[in-house]
């Protein structure tokens, strides 16, 4: 039979005092098992590496709490169930059964769940951070208990691995920073353009790279460098010029523009005695990145 207490009473504001500690206790178990558990190790990894100095340090000082997922996960349930259980035990002695169940049901929806998961949610580095040494001495006080659990759920779950992107994935997320450049996005529609390309060299060959040879700008290797010429190669814009041989599609290297710079146009130095490069070649059917 339950023992009632006189309101106002010693034992009575020991209760209370005791009830509001375990519903706030229940309520960070509950932010932290879905604040800590949420964050992905490599997001964290990414953050203590290139973040902001805050979310550096808050990261440095999450990532060791969270290592092992498993013992963790154990361990905020442990604490999280021992508190909603215990809840009903003092509030029965305040209370009837009935009363204290239907208070124990509201103060835990309310303020062990709802509210707490809505904060951490929102603001699980800051908070993971500044509890995890209290974390770490809860992790060392259910340790008998949350070891074997944890290296049974090790054993049958595996290691929850490192969530990479794929490259798909990647390149999604990129379009969408692309898609937000204008919205205060730290990336440029330029910037975006550029990634999303290199993310897909490895599904292109060198045919989708190229310009039709007939749609090129070309010289010829017998061409006199005046003036004419000269301008018509400034105008073209190209910071590099095929030279051809005889006919416009055997191409036998190229010239850099900027080593024209210094030539007289009135001197008509022909083509070839300028320094030509070698143009690599590739069959048109290979891929990008081979």
């Amino acid at each position: 039979m339950a023992v009632e207490y006189v309101c106002c009473s010693p034992n009575f504001f020991i209760h209370i005092a005791v009830i509001v500690f375990l519903v706030l206790f229940a309520g960070l178990m509950s932010g932290l098992t879905l604040g800590l558990m949420s964050l992905s190790l490599v997001d964290l990894e990414v953050l203590a590496k290139s973040g902001t100095p805050e979310h550096r340090k808050y990261a440095a000082k999450i990532l060791p709490v969270v290592k092992n997922q498993h013992l963790l996960l154990v361990t905020l349930l442990i604490c999280n169930a021992a508190a909603m259980e215990t809840l009903p035990i003092f509030l029965d002695g305040l209370v009837t059964a009935w009363g204290a169940i239907l208070i124990s049901v509201t103060l835990i929806l309310l303020f062990g769940e709802i509210i707490p998961q809505s904060i951490c949610s929102r603001y699980g580095l800051a908070i993971g951070a500044t509890v995890a040494p209290f974390v770490r001495v809860l992790v060392f006080i259910c340790l008998p208990v949350a070891w074997p659990i944890s290296k049974l759920l090790d054993f049958l779950l595996g290691h929850r691995r490192a969530a990479l992107f794929r490259r798909a994935e990647l390149k999604t997320l990129v379009d969408f920073h692309g898609n937000e450049a204008g919205k205060g996005g730290e990336l440029t529609h330029d910037e975006t353009t550029i990634i999303a390309g290199a993310l897909e060299l490895s599904e292109k060959m060198v045919k989708d790279a190229m310009t039709p040879i007939s749609d090129i700008f070309v010289i010829d290797i017998n061409a006199k460098l005046d003036r004419d010429l000269m301008n018509l190669i400034l105008e073209k814009g190209h910071s590099r010029v095929p030279v051809y041989y005889e006919q416009p599609t055997n191409i036998i290297g190229l010239v850099l523009v900027k080593n024209l710079l210094t030539i007289n146009p009135d001197e008509e130095i022909p083509v070839k005695n300028v320094t030509i490069r070698r143009i690599p070649r590739k069959d048109s059917a290979t891929w990008l990145l081979l």
